[in-house]
Formats: structure tokens, C-alpha cells, sequence
């Protein structure tokens, strides 16, 4: 994730883990094998290290670096996943901007899952990223596509209110933080490559009180908590307000809560050099 983006909080981001994982298990069975036995692999917002993880896990030769801007999930992703793997490969942790990031040496795979959202104009940067792509390289990424959702439009409706907006003008990504999948797809056929793109909306069935605001208190609620962090009274109505709306908008049942959840992916390769 970028530098200027929101503080992390590992802990709180890894309670819906197991729902945050399956799109990345989605993306990575549709990943080909590089040609190289141990090939170079970068995951590129990498957070807590435990996706990172499974792919050091899909390419045990592999060298895999994960790269992040926050320094407390690198913390957790050193101290639960880095070092050498079974299969005589290395799995590296290395704090880095994505805003400003360029690859230093040709890749077999370039994967980001769940971070460019967070990257102002990062359609902009997949020349450069993919100019790094070894003959036969990949690159392929996962962002939620979810800015439209109850979850997120009720939390920019308060945050514009006359109550918030002295503190929050401005803090919040818009509906356009990232790209439609023709977008995305009319960009990477752009650079010569081969491009599969498509979407998925997942039903995730929450658990426990208030599951919705808990999910969104990992990720994109960041940036309000942040703002609100030298306020604690502002913070504390906000939370209860924003609470009330998405108790109506995702109603809990005795079987949970049901959150929709749009995410796109892509997966572009490097035409392999003619011999």
C-alpha cells in the first residue's frame, strides 16, 4: 500500500481472514506456471504476509518478496513467514511505496491482491510494472470493486456531513478508486498482453455483532479512524452512526449477516519470445 494511505492494523485486519483469502485463492489457481524452476515473484502490497505466504507455498524454489509501506504489517509478515522455504526457496519482506515502486530485475510473476485501490492512478503504472515481466511473466491483481455498496456510500454520506466534514473533506476514495473490467482489460491489451479480466461478487456470511462495521474497520474505514484519531468523542459518534445505518442496510438473520461483495480480477501475460 502506498505511504500516504491509512495506518494498518494487522490484528484487525486478519479477523474476516478467511473470507479475505478466497479471492486471493481464486486469483492464484488461475496463476500458470513460470518457465523458470525458481522463479522470481513479487507480491506487491503484501500486508500480513500470510497471502505471500501461499505463494512461496505454490513455488517452494521460488524467490518471493513481499512489499508493503506499512510498517507494522511487515512486523507480522517478518516475524510469521520470512525466511528460507521447504523447496530451497526464500520468501523476503521489504517496505515499499506503490505509488513510486519500479521492479530492479526481471519477474516470473508480479501479484497484487487487495491493494491497488489504495493507489491513485495505478492503471498508469502497468507499463512500467510490466516492462519488468520476463518473456512469459505475470502479471495479475485483485481489487474490490465494492465503492458503490451500502457499506461505503453511507460511510461518505456521513463523513459529508456538516458534523464531519470539517475533519474528513476529502479523506474518503470515491467509486471511482478503481477502473470497470473493460477498462482494466482495453489497458493491458494496450501493452501486448495476453488478458483475461473478469469479476465476481462474493456472499460473505458474517458472524457476531456488528460484523459489517468490523470487516470494514480493516480496511476501508482506516482512513476515517485515522482522521478521527485526536478526536476520540467525534470518533465515538461517528462509529455509533454509522453502526445504526449498516444494521439497516445489512440486516443480521439468526444464520448471520450477508455481505455482497464485488471484487475484480486480472491475469496478463508476456508473449514468450519467438526462438
Amino acid at each position: 500500500m502506498p505511504r500516504t494511505g491509512p495506518t494498518w492494523d494487522p490484528a484487525q485486519y486478519l479477523r474476516h481472514s478467511g473470507h479475505r483469502t478466497r479471492p486471493f485463492l481464486d486469483l492464484l489457481a488461475r496463476l500458470p506456471e513460470p518457465d523458470r524452476e525458481d522463479p522470481e515473484v513479487v507480491d506487491l502490497g503484501c500486508g500480513a504476509g500470510n497471502l505471500t505466504a501461499l505463494l512461496a507455498a505454490r513455488w517452494p524454489a521460488a524467490r518471493v518478496t513481499g512489499l508493503d509501506s506499512s510498517p507494522d504489517m511487515l512486523e507480522r509478515a517478518r516475524r510469521e513467514h520470512a525466511g528460507p522455504t521447504p523447496g530451497g526457496g526464500r520468501l523476503d519482506l521489504a517496505e515499499a511505496d506503490a505509488t513510486t515502486w519500479r521492479p530492479t530485475a526481471p519477474l516470473d510473476v508480479l501479484v497484487s491482491n487487495a491493494a491497488l485501490q489504495w493507489v491513485p492512478g495505478h492503471a498508469d503504472r502497468f507499463a512500467e510494472w510490466t516492462s519488468a515481466l520476463a518473456p512469459g511473466g505475470t502479471f495479475a491483481f485483485q481489487v474490490p470493486a465494492n465503492f458503490g455498496a451500502p457499506s461505503h456510500v453511507l460511510m461518505r454520506e456521513i463523513a459529508e456531513s456538516p458534523r464531519y466534514r470539517p475533519h474528513l473533506d476529502g479523506v474518503l476514495r470515491h467509486a471511482d478508486a478503481v477502473l470497470e473490467p473493460a477498462a482494466y482489460l482495453e489497458r493491458l491489451l494496450a501493452l501486448g498482453l495476453e488478458s483475461d479480466v473478469w469479476e465476481t461478487t462474493y456472499l460473505h456470511v458474517l458472524k457476531g455483532p456488528d460484523p459489517v462495521l468490523d470487516w470494514v474497520k480493516g480496511t476501508g474505514l482506516r482512513p476515517v479512524l485515522d482522521a478521527l484519531g485526536t478526536r476520540p468523542d467525534l470518533r465515538e459518534d461517528f462509529l455509533t452512526t454509522y453502526r445504526e445505518a449498516l444494521r439497516t442496510a445489512y440486516p443480521a438473520t439468526e444464520r448471520g449477516t450477508v455481505l455482497p461483495f464485488r471484487r475484480l480480477f486480472a491475469v496478463a501475460h508476456r508473449p514468450k519470445e519467438t526462438p
